[in-house]
């Protein structure tokens, strides 16, 4: 019985050790990412469907003469 508070015990204080270690990172700036800014301006904002360029009187107009 007692080593199992001695392993909880263990288990508590390593997961605080990389709790301080996952703060300590962070707020030296190991998780910053200076890679995506540089390289936003090659993709597109968004993606639009072909039918959703055209106005919406065409695109109904393309619907009903399919359906008939």
């Amino acid at each position: 019985m007692n080593m199992i508070f001695f392993l909880i015990g263990c288990s508590i204080l390593l997961a605080l050790l990389f709790l301080a270690a996952f703060f300590w990172a962070s707020k030296t700036g190991q998780h910053d990412d200076t890679y995506t800014p540089s390289v936003r301006i090659l993709f597109d904002d968004e993606l639009m469907a072909p039918e959703a360029e055209k106005p919406i009187d065409q695109a109904i107009e393309k619907r009903d003469e399919d359906h008939t």
